[in-house]
């Protein structure tokens, strides 16, 4: 693969980005907490460098707020071949502005905002339409060019594949592009309302709108994770009249049941979905949707294939999708894939008419300010339901271990450092993940 990569860089020559991932460190050796990579299900608490204004555009924050995201595991298993010992993670953060470049004048000192977990130039053909998650200027990997045709943007704290740009699970970071990258929040709204503009809200609003969620259609939603969780109430606020959510882990589909009020299908319990849907669901599916993830496979096959590293990714909930949606139904895909699959029924594809729409990663800027307005400040939607812990940022290493293993009914997890604002009324306070058990 890396010898796929070096073919297409010499093709393309130097990548035209405007932003990099390296950066200058505060002067006097001041340091901050900050979680970093070191091996599959290896991560740490270290002290690093603060980091220092590198290029005009810059911001640096105060982190007041991070969390873990169910695609940060995919790094946590080593799944993602471009990580590097002492990668800081996180990619879901909000802050304070402690630092500005001097093209940055939008941005006051001490203002509160959310940080898009991608990177966007602002000025490309794509950030232009605020499809951000496609900018072509702020990601220099030549690997992903081999792998897909194309780069996506840069994102925080995942990998090199997405530019090497360190994370927000840390006290501070720095953020290129700041003046474009960083959303001002209202006085009135608490960090747990508005924390989650910055990835999970976003996605899950744009799976919903990108695969064409309308009144009256009975969805499926594979995974019932925070995304899975929040597509579900996004599907209802657009006029679903059934929205079924599968898992196997008994939690998160209580959780489901309880907050959304939706039905739940239990895979541990009937193992064929498919037939299951379509006892419940004649006819099938008018919208299944896949918020999973690809580094579980469920047959012995798959199991067998990753092992060897002949597949990347596993393709059983699209092809569970495809099964159970009618003719001409509607498939989207948010979940986070990778490379490459095996078996994939390409044959229900062509034959039921289906339309199968990779969602991407979602594109914060065209979202955020729609949701923040018309749908968090009106009350339409309380991002609060899905915070379950409040956990300080000292205990991020056992929260990937505790996440992983679904434990103690974590579906979204508010991280606070010493910077973070108390608790707002109504939502967890803090607790230590080993008092968990």
């Amino acid at each position: 693969m890396q010898a796929a990569s070096n073919a297409v860089q010499d093709k393309l020559g130097p990548v035209p980005t405007v932003v990099h991932a390296e950066y200058k460190h505060r002067e006097g050796g001041e340091t901050m907490k900050a979680l970093a990579w070191f091996g599959s299900q290896d991560v740490r608490l270290v002290d690093a460098p603060i980091p220092e204004i590198t290029e005009p555009d810059d911001v640096i924050l105060k982190v007041t707020g991070t969390t873990i995201c169910g695609s940060d595991l995919h790094l946590y298993h080593g799944e993602i071949a471009t990580m590097q010992k002492g990668d800081i993670l996180g990619h879901e953060f909000m802050g304070v502005v402690d630092k500005v470049g001097p093209n940055v004048t939008n941005l006051p000192i001490g203002q509160r905002v959310v940080c898009s977990f991608q990177i966007a130039c602002g000025e490309c053909e794509y950030c232009k339409q605020k499809l951000s998650s496609f900018c072509d200027r702020t990601n220099s990997s030549s690997l992903m060019n081999a792998m897909y045709g194309h780069r996506d943007a840069g994102f925080f704290g995942y990998s090199h594949l997405t530019g090497g740009f360190p994370g927000g699970q840390a006290e501070y970071v720095r953020v290129p592009k700041g003046n474009v990258n960083l959303l001002p929040v209202p006085d009135d709204l608490s960090d747990e309302q508005v924390i989650y503009l910055s990835d999970v809200l976003p996605t899950s609003y744009h799976c919903i709108v990108d695969t064409g969620v309308k009144e009256g259609d009975v969805v499926g939603v594979w995974g019932l994770g925070p995304i899975g969780q929040c597509v579900a109430k996004w599907a209802k606020l657009k006029g679903a009249k059934r929205v079924i959510g599968i898992d196997r882990v008994p939690e998160r589909l209580a959780f489901a049941r309880e907050h959304s009020g939706i039905e739940t299908l239990d895979f541990s319990q009937h193992t064929d979905v498919v037939k299951r849907l379509q006892e419940i669901v004649p006819g099938g599916l008018d919208v299944a949707l896949d918020c999973g993830t690809f580094h579980q496979p469920k047959s012995l096959l798959h199991k067998v294939e990753k092992a060897l590293m002949l597949e990347t990714d596993v393709p059983e909930i699209v092809n569970e999708m495809l099964m159970s949606v009618k003719k001409g139904g509607r498939c989207g895909i948010i979940g986070a894939y990778s490379g490459y699959t095996n078996h994939f029924n390409i044959g229900a594809l062509m034959e039921k008419g289906i339309r199968l729409i990779g969602n991407g990663q979602a594109p914060v800027h065209k979202w955020w300010k729609e949701i923040l307005y018309d749908y968090i400040q009106t009350g339409k939607f309380d991002p609060t339901f899905m915070i379950t812990h409040r956990v300080p940022l000292e205990d991020f290493p056992q929260l990937y271990a505790a996440f992983d293993k679904r434990e103690s009914s974590v579906v979204k997890v508010f991280v606070e450092t010493k910077f973070s604002n108390p608790p707002a009324p109504g939502c967890p306070t803090l607790t230590r993940v080993d008092d968990w058990a």
